[in-house]
């Protein structure tokens, strides 16, 4: 007999999303279950990241409040780096350092180098020199306490999340054996339900897509994906991420990095 009851470890994580998610995300799960039954049990008796109950952690930003659907690759491959939120590294706490970014920012070079095109897009930075010698000023200054700018990573996800940003992975699980690509397949019909949510909320615009590398793009084969708006970019780990002309179009006006 097939099992068709998703997993308890998997629909505990469910607490950490926003009520309004709830329904919905056990819907998603349902579509994962039906599409590869033996795809959510094996997850749920194998090791991966995120840990502590944080799968759905990304979800906490009401289903109302979305505007932009950001679209990464997977979960950073450290336990202490892997928080269920696209892109958010839990071992960076300051941006800044005395020469320029932080140790730990310049260790995540997704991170670095959407700071750097970030800082290029309010002009802070010439695209051509976003060297550490370039970095060095930006920094001194932005640390002054009469800066008006942002000090650390929960700064950035907040201000991302007031813009109404959904950060997701396209594999909400990081696991050594498995490639990615592998467990991104595996959550897009979760995706699918998650995306049609959204796109039938209604409301003045429809949420846009934003997809990171080429893992993300797998989103653009869901049906739902076309009723989208949607912006693509390579993954911010490629150093040409930094004068990408649509990234800085769209995330400049946002002054993400003002306090």
């Amino acid at each position: 007999m097939t099992v068709t009851i998703v997993p308890a470890s998997i629909t505990d994580a469910l607490f950490l999303a926003h009520a309004s998610w709830r329904p919905i995300l056990l819907r998603g799960l349902h579509a994962v279950m039906a599409a590869d039954p033996a795809y959510l049990p094996a997850l749920a008796v194998d090791d991966y990241l995120p840990t502590q109950g944080r799968l759905f952690a990304a979800f906490a930003l009401p289903l109302a409040q979305v505007r932009h659907v950001l679209v990464g690759e997977g979960p950073y491959p450290r336990a202490e780096s892997a928080t269920g939120v696209c892109f958010m590294d839990g071992a960076v706490g300051s941006l800044w350092s005395a020469t320029g970014l932080s140790k730990p920012v310049n260790r995540a070079t997704s991170l670095r180098n959407f700071m750097k095109m970030l800082l290029v897009a309010d002009g802070q930075l010439q695209g051509g020199d976003t060297s550490g010698a370039a970095m060095a000023p930006v920094a001194a200054a932005a640390q002054l306490p009469e800066s008006g700018v942002i000090q650390t990573l929960p700064d950035l996800q907040r201000k991302m999340t007031e813009q109404g940003f959904l950060l997701l992975n396209a594999a909400l699980v990081f696991r050594a054996h498995v490639p990615p690509v592998q467990d991104a397949r595996g959550w897009l019909p979760f995706l699918q339900v998650v995306l049609e949510a959204l796109a039938q909320q209604g409301g003045a615009a429809l949420p846009q897509l934003v997809l990171w590398g080429k893992i993300a793009e797998l989103i653009k084969r869901l049906p739902v994906a076309a009723m989208l708006p949607q912006v693509t970019a390579e993954h911010p780990y490629n150093l040409s991420f930094i004068g990408n002309r649509d990234m800085q179009a769209l995330f400049g006006p946002m002054q993400l990095l003002r306090a």
